[in-house]
C-alpha cells in the first residue's frame, strides 16, 4: 500500500555528503527526510560485518579531507566520531629487499629518502612546502560553493544580481589569492593542469620516491601519470587535517562507517527522519519544479526541495522525466565522462603481512599507513598501458592498507583486515565480463603482492571482490567512478558537473545536486552536502 508524507526537504542518498547536507538543513529548521536505498548507510564510507567479528571498510578506507568546521558544527566527536592518526603514512618496498618509508617526522623522511638519494632528501621539504602554499591557497575555494563564470544564456537571466554579485567576488579573490602564490604561481598552473610524471622527474632522481608520489595522482582515476590533469590529485595529499595535522590521512575508528554513525545521530537530535532501504525510483516535478518523489514501493513523498546525493547520471538521466530537462543541459550531462578503472578486495588475514623488505612477526610500525606496490614509473605507465586498451593490468598498482594495525575494534584477536585499492581494472573490457574474470584478476594481485609479502596467500581466511562493475551495482556509482565523475580539468570547480550548474541548482527549480557529482567532487569531505545546504537556504526562505 502506497504511503505519504510531506517534508520541507528530500535527500536522495544516504552517504556523508547527503546527510551532512540533511543536518544543515534540520539545523535551519527545516523538516528533512532522507531515503537510502541500501541496508547501511555512509554510501561509500561504510562499515560492513562480512564474516562474523570482522568489520570491513568495504570501499572508502582512510580520511583527511573532511571539513573541521563540519566537525564542529555537527558535534561528530561528541556523537562518536574518533579518527585514528596514521604515522608513518607510507610503505613502498622494493623487489631487492629496499623499501621507503614515509610520514609526518621530517627527520625519519630525510633519513628514508637519504638511503636513495641525499640530493632527494634535500628537496622532499621544499617538494612538501611548495604543495602546502598551493594547497593552502585553494582549499577556501573547496570549502564554498563555486562560481559560475559561464552560465548558460537562460539561467544567467534567472540566476539574479545577488548571484551575479557573489560569484564576481568569489573569482575574485580567487584571483587575489593566485596572485599571492607570486614565484609559485607557474608550478601551480602547472600542477593544476598538467601531468604528474614530468613535475616529478623534475624534482627528484630516486625511482622509489618518484613512484610512491605518483601513485597518489592516479588514486580512482582512468588516467596515467603521464597524463595531462594527473598532478591535480597530488594536492589532495597535503589537504584536510581530520587525521590531525595536515596531510596527515586518518582511520575512523570501528571501519568508515562510524562516520555516518555519527552523522546519522547528529540528524536525527535534529528531528531528521533517516530512512533505510528505501530506494527512489522518480523525481517527481510540477509546474513550479520540484515536488517529491516516488519510492519503489509506491511511496509517495511530497518536498519543494529534493536534494540528489547520486551521480548526474543517475539524478538526470535515470530518475528524472528527460522533458523536464533543456536539451542543452541533457546534452552535456550525457557527456560526462565516467571512466574508472579501480578496483577493491578486502581479505581477512591470520596474520599481518611480512614484507621482505622489513621483515618481523606481528604488527609492525609500516604496517600502519598505506603500503604501495608500484616500485617505479614505468611501471605504473605500463599498468596504464594495458588499461587503456581494455585489460586488466598484469602487474596492478596495489594501495594497501591494514587498520586493525591502530583499531582493535574491526577484526578478531591476532586477526587482520587488509584493504586493497587496485588499478587498473577497466569498466569497460576487451574481452569477457567482470563477474567471469574478477576473481582470476583479484588472484593475479594476491601473486604480485606475495612477491614482497609470501606469506599472505596463505594467511587469506576471506575474501570480498568488488570490481568496478560491482561498485557500480552496490554503491550506484556509474561505470565504478568513486568520484562520481572523473575529476579532470573540465569536470572540476565551475566546470562540474557542467558548466553553467555549478552551484548545486538544476534547471528544475527545486533540484540540487548535494553530492560529490557537485564542486568540489569525490573524497570524504561533506563540503558538497554542506556547500548544497547553504544555497537550498539561500533559495528557500520558508
Amino acid at each position: 500500500m502506497a504511503q505519504h508524507g510531506k517534508f520541507d526537504c528530500i535527500i536522495i542518498g544516504g552517504g556523508h555528503n547527503g546527510l551532512v547536507c540533511a543536518a544543515y538543513l534540520a539545523k535551519a529548521g527545516r523538516s528533512v527526510c532522507v531515503l537510502e536505498r541500501r541496508h547501511v548507510l555512509g554510501g561509500c564510507a561504510t562499515t560492513e560485518e562480512l564474516w562474523p567479528g570482522y568489520k570491513v571498510s568495504t570501499a572508502a578506507y582512510v580520511i583527511s579531507l573532511f571539513q573541521m568546521g563540519i566537525l564542529r558544527e555537527l558535534r561528530l566527536p561528541q556523537y562518536g566520531l574518533e579518527i585514528l592518526p596514521r604515522n608513518p603514512s607510507s610503505f613502498t618496498p622494493l623487489p631487492d629487499g629496499r623499501s621507503l618509508t614515509l610520514g609526518p617526522d621530517a627527520a625519519m623522511a630525510e633519513r628514508e629518502i637519504s638511503k636513495f638519494s641525499i640530493r632527494d632528501a634535500t628537496a622532499y621539504p621544499r617538494y612538501n612546502a611548495l604543495l602546502e602554499r598551493i594547497a593552502a591557497t585553494l582549499e577556501p575555494a573547496l570549502n564554498e560553493t563555486a562560481p559560475d563564470p559561464l552560465p548558460l544564456p537562460e539561467h544567467w537571466r534567472k540566476i539574479g544580481m545577488g548571484k551575479r554579485l557573489r560569484d564576481g567576488k568569489k573569482l575574485w579573490q580567487l584571483h587575489g589569492a593566485l596572485k599571492a602564490l607570486g614565484a609559485d604561481l607557474p608550478e601551480a598552473v602547472e600542477i593544476l593542469t598538467g601531468a604528474a610524471r614530468p613535475i616529478l622527474e623534475r624534482w627528484f632522481e630516486s625511482e622509489i620516491l618518484k613512484a610512491t608520489l605518483a601513485t597518489d595522482a592516479i588514486i580512482g582515476a582512468f588516467t596515467g601519470i603521464s597524463s595531462p590533469g594527473s598532478a591535480y590529485v597530488l594536492l589532495h595529499h597535503v589537504m584536510g587535517e581530520a587525521g590531525g595535522a595536515r596531510g596527515v590521512w586518518g582511520y575512523v575508528r570501528g571501519g568508515m562507517g562510524g562516520l555516518a554513525t555519527a552523522l546519522e545521530k547528529a540528524c536525527r537530535d535534529l528531528g531528521v527522519d533517516v530512512r533505510r532501504e528505501s530506494p527512489v525510483n522518480s523525481i517527481q516535478t510540477d509546474r513550479h519544479g520540484a515536488c517529491g518523489v516516488g519510492l519503489e514501493d509506491g511511496t509517495q513523498l511530497e518536498a519543494r526541495v529534493v536534494a540528489s546525493s547520486a551521480d548526474a547520471h543517475v539524478t538526470f538521466e535515470k530518475l528524472l522525466d528527460p522533458q523536464v530537462l533543456p536539451e542543452e543541459f541533457r546534452t552535456a550531462v550525457s557527456r560526462i565522462d565516467y571512466a574508472s578503472a579501480s578496483a577493491k578486495i578486502n581479505v581477512a588475514l591470520s596474520e599481518p603481512p611480512q614484507f621482505t623488505a622489513l621483515p618481523g612477526t606481528g604488527v609492525m610500525p609500516h604496517h600502519h599507513g598505506t603500503m604501495h606496490i608500484g616500485p617505479t614509473l614505468d611501471y605504473l605507465d605500463r599498468a596504464y598501458d594495458e588499461a587503456k586498451y581494455g585489460e586488466p593490468s598484469s602487474s596492478p598498482i596495489l594501495e594497501m592498507t591494514m587498520a586493525t594495525s591502530v583499531d582493535e575494534t574491526l577484526a578478531p584477536p591476532g586477526k587482520h583486515i587488509l584493504s586493497m585499492f587496485v588499478q587498473y581494472a577497466p569498466y569497460k573490457l576487451a574481452s569477457g565480463t567482470w563477474d567471469e574474470r574478477k576473481e582470476a584478476f583479484a588472484d593475479r594481485c594476491i601473486e604480485v603482492l606475495a612477491q614482497y609479502a609470501p606469506n599472505v596467500p596463505k594467511a587469506i581466511e576471506h575474501r570480498q571482490v568488488l570490481s568496478p562493475l560491482d561498485l557500480e551495482r552496490v554503491y550506484g556509482i556509474t561505470g565504478g567512478n568513486i568520484m562520481q565523475g572523473a575529476m579532470s580539468p573540465h569536470q572540476l570547480y565551475c566546470f562540474r558537473p557542467v558548466a553553467g550548474w555549478a552551484d548545486h541548482r538544476t534547471p528544475v527549480p527545486g533540484l540540487y545536486l548535494c553530492g560529490a557529482a557537485s564542486h568540489p567532487g569525490g573524497g570524504v569531505m561533506g563540503s558538497c552536502g554542506k556547500n548544497a545546504a547553504t544555497e537550498i537556504l539561500r533559495d528557500k526562505a520558508w
